[in-house]
């Protein structure tokens, strides 16, 4: 098990117009060789947006975008015709395939917060595709067949223990709360890349949210 902390993530974005980012793995001018993927995970950005702030159009291709927002409201457009809000609780995949634009704004009057994650498919190309899930609910798991994995949302009470799937690897993020994971303390942004993993689970310390991605 590989423990990244919070405080080790490469910093980005445009802090000057609103944008501030984190960067779990190797992105844009934080190039490390060691550090380019963990399964199918290429990227696990922490995105923090000003209201009126946002990310003007740009492209992406051969990779499965998801999102989730931890506070406040991301607006979303592309080229495929979407236009969507999308809150906590929202589980919002945008399949780039062979190629598609798209925005991403904070339209609205308080501070957005929200982590996105990229994923490799295992084949490229394809046509572009988008999905929302409205207030996902908990323990139910999400399926990204295009990446061979499964994201799994667990919201904990203090004390609550739920199991890690096995898996060859498993990513790990804690959105809110704390957590024990296998005796380290995980708190809000850190993250467990485990390799392997069998007969593990998380106990949360306080109130907790989790992401845990299942990945071949």
């Amino acid at each position: 098990m590989d423990v990244r902390r919070a405080g080790e993530r490469y910093p980005g974005g445009d802090p000057v117009g609103g944008i501030e980012s984190r960067h779990a793995f190797s992105f844009g001018a934080h190039y490390d060789p060691d550090n380019l993927r963990f399964g199918a995970m290429i990227a696990c950005n922490e995105e923090r947006l000003a209201p009126g702030a946002g990310f003007d159009e740009h492209p992406h291709s051969h990779t499965e975008i998801v999102t989730w927002v931890v506070e406040g409201e991301l607006t979303h457009r592309d080229t495929a015709g979407h236009e969507t809000k999308v809150c906590a609780g929202d589980v919002q995949r945008l399949s780039s395939a062979g190629g598609v634009r798209h925005v991403e704004r904070n339209d609205g009057d308080r501070p957005l917060t929200f982590l996105q994650m990229w994923l490799a498919p295992q084949e490229p190309g394809g046509d572009p595709a988008y999905e929302i899930v409205h207030g996902i609910a908990d323990s139910t798991p999400y399926a990204v067949p295009e990446a061979a994995a499964m994201l799994h949302v667990r919201r904990l009470a203090a004390g609550e223990r739920t199991a890690v799937p096995d898996g060859a690897h498993v990513y790990v993020h804690v959105v809110r709360g704390e957590v024990r994971l296998a005796g380290e303390a995980l708190g809000p942004g850190d993250a467990a890349r485990i390799t392997d993993a069998e007969d593990m689970d998380a106990v949360a310390v306080t109130r907790a949210e989790l992401l845990l991605w299942e990945m071949a």
